[in-house]
C-alpha cells in the first residue's frame, strides 16, 4: 500500500516537500501526516454537519482540495482545539475513556497546522489568507525532568541479566553514557561505532559526533563479539531484534522498562528518554559545562538544556545554606 493513500493530493504534496525538500525526518512526516490526518477530518466532520460523536477514524478526506481548504476559518480551528481539550478519548485503547488530551499533544497538532498553513501561503503560494497565523500556542506547563541518582542508575546497570543481556547492557550504557535519543539508538549502524565516539544522526537529519568513555566502550566490545555472529535483515544495523530484524523503538522502550523493574525501580517513572535525562544531569552534576553538554545531547538551542541546571545547582544549595533561617534555632532563645 502506497505511503498515506488515504490523503488528499494537497496533504501528500506537502508531506512530499517536508521529506524530500526540507530533509525532515520520517518520524517527523509520520508526526505531520496524522496530526493533520486527524483535523482535515474534524474539518469534514464539521463542513458537513454530521454528527457530533461520528468516529473520526471512517471519515474520509481523499476528496479535500484547495476550496475546502480556503473555506476552513479561524473559529473552524478554534473549534477543533477545543474538540482536543475536552472531547478527544485520550488513550483509545485505556478501559477508562478519559476525555481531553495533553497541552503538549494540542501544541504539537498545532504546530503541524501553522507548518502546513505556512507551506500553502509562504511556500507556494496557493493562499492568501492564513486563519491559524494569530493563534497562540497552549501555555505548557514546565516540569522537571525525571532521572535516576547515581546509585540508582549503578542498580540499574548492576541488574542486567537473562539472554540479551549484552546487547541490553550496551544499549543502557548508550543512553547513560551519551544521553542519545531513542530513535538516535535506533537508528544507530556498526559504522558508526569508532574507537571513541559515534556518529549519531539527530533530529532535522543533522549528524554530530558523541563520544564515549571506556566503559561504555567495552559494553560495546563485549556486544560485537555476539552481533558479529548474528545475520540481520538489514546487517548494517548495530542492534537487532530476537526476529532478525534492525531493533524497534517499541522494542527499547520494552526492554528498558523490563530492566528497570528489574532492578526495583519504578517502570512508569522512568523510560528510555528518562535515561537521556539523567545523562544529562550527572554530567551537570560532575562540572561539564552546559554548552558542552548541550553539543552533546544535540540541542539545537540552550534553553533547550538550560531545564537540567535547575535539578542540582550547587549555587542555590548554598544560598539556602547562607540565609540566616537555615540555622536559626528558636529552642536555643
Amino acid at each position: 500500500m502506497p505511503r498515506f493513500d488515504d490523503c488528499p493530493i494537497i496533504l501528500r504534496e506537502f508531506l512530499s516537500y517536508h521529506e524530500t525538500i526540507k530533509g525532515q525526518s520520517k518520524m517527523t512526516i509520520n508526526e505531520y501526516y496524522l496530526d493533520l490526518r486527524m483535523f482535515l477530518r474534524f474539518m469534514k466532520l464539521v463542513k458537513n454537519e454530521m454528527p457530533y460523536d461520528t468516529d473520526l477514524e471512517t471519515i474520509s478526506i481523499k476528496d479535500v482540495d484547495l476550496d475546502f481548504i480556503k473555506s476552513i476559518t479561524t473559529t473552524d480551528v478554534y473549534d477543533f482545539f477545543s474538540y482536543l481539550a475536552n472531547d478527544r478519548v485520550k488513550n483509545p485503547e485505556s478501559v477508562n475513556k478519559e476525555l481531553g488530551i495533553s497541552a503538549n499533544s494540542r501544541f504539537r497538532k498545532l504546530a503541524a497546522i501553522k507548518t502546513f498553513y505556512k507551506y500553502l501561503t509562504v511556500r507556494t503560494k496557493q493562499l492568501e489568507d492564513n486563519p491559524v497565523k494569530d493563534i497562540e500556542y497552549p501555555k505548557l506547563r514546565q516540569s522537571l525532568p525525571r532521572y535516576l541518582t547515581l546509585d540508582e542508575t549503578k542498580q540499574l546497570l548492576k541488574s542486567v541479566d537473562g539472554p540479551n543481556k549484552t546487547r541490553d547492557f550496551a544499549i543502557l550504557m548508550l543512553f547513560l553514557n551519551c544521553g542519545i535519543r531513542r530513535s538516535e539508538l535506533v537508528g544507530l549502524n556498526i559504522n558508526d561505532v569508532y574507537s571513541d565516539h559515534i556518529r549519531v544522526l539527530g533530529k532535522g537529519n543533522k549528524e554530530r559526533i558523541v563520544f564515549i568513555g571506556s566503559s561504555c566502550k567495552k559494553a560495546i566490545d563485549d556486544y560485537m563479539i555476539e552481533r558479529n555472529q548474528i545475520e540481520l535483515s538489514d546487517n548494517r544495523a548495530l542492534f537487532g531484534s530476537r526476529d532478525h530484524n534492525r531493533i524497534s523503538v517499541t522494542a527499547v522502550h520494552r526492554l528498558v522498562k523490563k530492566h528497570v523493574l528489574e532492578a526495583g525501580l519504578d517502570p512508569e517513572r522512568f523510560s528510555a528518554h528518562k535515561l537521556r535525562h539523567t545523562a544529562a544531569t550527572l554530567m551537570l552534576q560532575s562540572g561539564v559545562d552546559i554548552r558542552t553538554v548541550q553539543e552533546v545531547l544535540g540541542h539545537e538551542h540552550l534553553n533547550t538544556t538550560q531545564i537540567y541546571t535547575h535539578i542540582e545547582n550547587s549555587e542555590l544549595r548554598s544560598a539556602a545554606e547562607k540565609n540566616p533561617i537555615s540555622k536559626l534555632k528558636l529552642d536555643e532563645e
